[in-house]
């Protein structure tokens, strides 16, 4: 991370992890995925870092089995 916070929202959530929205409320829900951040009213984001390291870990997990 080079110090710059960035939000991305749910359709960039959705076509960088490949899940649907359902799955990620699931996993969301259940803990095992980033929680969003509310950005307004009816505006959700995600700390785009966080899904980065969440999309690292995968890979590593697997790399490890």
């Amino acid at each position: 991370m080079d110090g710059k916070l960035c939000f991305i929202r749910e359709p960039e959530v959705r076509r960088r992890t490949g899940l649907s929205h359902s799955t990620i409320w699931i996993m969301r829900n259940a803990g095992d995925f980033p929680q969003p951040v509310k950005l307004g009213s009816r505006a959700l984001g995600w700390v785009e870092h966080e899904i980065d390291e969440w999309l690292d870990a995968r890979l590593r997990a697997r790399e490890a089995a």
